[in-house]
Order: C-alpha cells, then structure tokens, then sequence
C-alpha cells in the first residue's frame, strides 16, 4: 500500500509517497497559503491528482487542535481558515479519496514511540523545536490526547510568570528557534539575519553563538524539568528541523545536568535518570505519523 502523506506547517507544506516499510518517494515542498481554505484545498488536490494513480489515499499531519477521529481542526494554529470546518470530509470530496488527518505532534509521537526512539517506554515525550515548538506525550502506554485534543501543545505553556499575557513568554517562542536567533542577535550586537544552520556553524569560533545556544538549552531543560514531575517521564526526543545538529541535544543535555545539581535535592531525584535523545526521524516524524494513523482509522 502506498499513501500521499502531507505534513502541512505554517510556512510550508511537505510531501511525499510513502508505503509501508515507510520509504519516502516523491518528497516535495510548496508554500502553505495562508489566505483562503480555497487555495488550501486547491494544492493538496492538485497534487494529489498528479500521483491518484499510485495511492490508496490521503494521510495529512496538520497544525491545530485536530479531532483525528472526526477529521475537525477545532483551532489552534496559523491556519485559522481549517478552524472548525469538516476539513476531513471536504478535502475527501474535492479530491475523490479517503483522507485521514492527525494533529503534527501527536503524530510525531506516534512515529517515534511506535517505530523510533521512544520504543519500549511507557510514559514518554516528543518535544519539537522548530519556529514554534510542537510535541506529544505517551502516558501509560497510550498517547495523551485530552478531551479537547490539548494535551501536549507545549508552545501554549507559560515559560515566565511575571509577564504572563506577553507573546514573548510562552514556550512557543522561548523554546523555539526564533527564540535562538533573536537571543544571538541581541548577544551579538548584530543585525545580520541568519539561519539555524548558519549559527551552528558559528558555534566553534562566535562566543555569542554558544552562548545563545547554551540559553536555549537551559529553557528546554527546565520544561522538560517540570513535564518530568507532572508524568514522571522516561524519556524525552528532541524533534524538529534543528534536532539533527548534535550540539542541540548535547547543550540540553548538559543544561539540563547543572538544573538537576543545583536543586538543593538532588541526591534523593530519580530524574535523574531521565533519557534526553534525538529523535530518530526528524523531520520525516510528521509524514510517518500520519501514515500510521491512516493504518490506525483503516483497521479499527
């Protein structure tokens, strides 16, 4: 069986064929529109046409509160057009075939806890860091959804008390890349506008570089610090774009060590048994999770 998998962000929309051995063929990317559903719809349609010969259907990971089972964006996200509209159900009319949909960190979860990193654990957590952050929780075996499809939207956490109503103070930009680059310019005195990739490379020689990457990395460390008491975690699998640079899981890493030995408790936490990885698929994560869930919906 193959699918045409879909991993629509708020910048671009990736895709590709995927079958069952989850190979990827045919991977492309186009950017997402962000006027209408009209013009939403009308790229997903038009790629699908191109390759309808060679799948069965449509597998979609998608930004917002998604009800999976219902195929509704209830809201969330950069794409409020999808916002509680049958989204599922017109794209399947437009398109002519059967189209299943999955929130983007829930799907990252179940591709890292089903076939990658988190394998073997109980209670677990993606934590996804790209302009925003994502994520997803296994909790006892079973992914947390809530009962208004929330649980594990990290970017929506209050990472600073003090300014609680400020768009500068939750998790979605103080853990997130945009987050990096801003604190390098500041650190750096610089204007110069750069990419995640070109700071890594700065990293070696830019005080200012490691610097903003060490801050970074203290601010993951503490979520997942206080993710660890609510679930008593595991393990956690650093997600998202930036994820496949080394020093990213090194810095949370060692950040997250000095947080654990400066709590004046430290000898009697079990946290510190805490496993903080890469996750093993990237940014292919979204695109197999939503495979997963189409085997999920054509099975039950």
């Amino acid at each position: 069986m193959k699918l045409l998998v879909f991993d629509i962000g708020g910048t671009e929309i990736k895709y590709s064929i995927m079958d069952e051995t989850l190979s990827m063929e045919h991977s492309g990317h186009v950017p997402t529109p962000i006027d209408s559903f009209e013009s939403f719809s009308k790229i997903i349609c038009d790629i699908y046409q191109e390759y309808k010969e060679e799948v069965e259907g449509i597998a979609m990971s998608i930004l917002g509160f998604v009800d999976s089972k219902n195929g509704v964006i209830k809201g969330g996200g950069l794409l409020r057009y999808n916002w509680q509209r049958p989204l599922r159900d017109e794209l399947s009319r437009l398109c002519g075939c059967k189209v299943v949909m999955e929130n983007d960190g829930k799907a990252a979860v179940k591709a890292e806890y089903r076939k990658g990193s988190l394998i073997g654990t109980k209670n677990a957590a993606v934590f996804v860091v790209v302009t925003g952050v994502g994520g997803g929780l296994v909790v006892n075996g079973q992914l947390l959804r809530g009962i208004h499809e929330t649980a594990g939207e990290f970017s929506f956490i209050s990472s600073d008390l003090e300014k609680f109503n400020g768009p500068d103070s939750f998790v979605g930009y103080t853990c997130s890349t945009r987050s990096l680059l801003d604190e390098y310019k500041k650190l750096s005195q610089s204007e110069e506008a750069i990419d995640g990739r070109q700071l890594f490379e700065r990293l070696s020689a830019d005080k200012a570089a490691k610097e903003a990457l060490d801050h970074l990395g203290m601010r993951i460390a503490k979520q997942i610090y206080n993710l660890y008491w609510i679930l008593d975690l595991e393990k956690v699998a650093i997600g998202g774009g930036i994820s496949a640079q080394p020093a990213l899981i090194e810095a949370i890493n060692t950040q997250f060590k000095k947080l654990i030995e400066g709590h004046p408790m430290a000898k009697y936490l079990p946290i510190k048994d805490l496993q903080i990885v890469k996750a093993r698929y990237g940014n292919e994560a979204n695109q197999i999770g939503a495979f997963l869930t189409y085997l999920e919906q054509k099975e039950a």
